[in-house]
């Protein structure tokens, strides 16, 4: 998912066209439609326009695509079990619980950490 992508996935969440977004963001709708075509790139300044807007959203995700899991050097492909390798056997550790999503019917999500 490219920093576009991110930007359309973020309007879709909050079940919001182009023009709205730019409308909650605070910047022209000319400026939204310019960087959705590819004609523009977003400046630093619209970035964080975005991440002011929506605090929920994670700065290293929007620049970046950068998930918590990646951030803490945890390797995806890692986590994911191969069909070639045997079964893991079962853990006895307590799992704790890093993250909560709670998604409603309007778009709108809400991420809760316990720690």
């Amino acid at each position: 998912m490219d920093l576009i992508d991110r930007f359309k996935y973020l309007m879709k969440l909050n079940n919001l066209t182009a023009s709205a977004f730019a409308d909650e963001i605070g910047v022209q709708r000319s400026s939204v439609s310019h960087i959705l075509s590819g004609r523009n790139k977003p400046s630093l300044e619209f970035i964080q326009k975005i991440i002011t807007r929506f605090p929920k959203v994670s700065a290293d995700w929007l620049i970046a695509g950068v998930t918590n899991a990646e951030k803490q050097g945890v390797d995806i492909k890692e986590t994911t079990p191969s069909k070639t390798a045997p079964s893991p056997t079962p853990s006895l550790k307590i799992k704790e619980i890093k993250k909560i999503l709670i998604f409603y019917n309007d778009n709108s999500f809400e991420e809760f950490h316990p720690n």
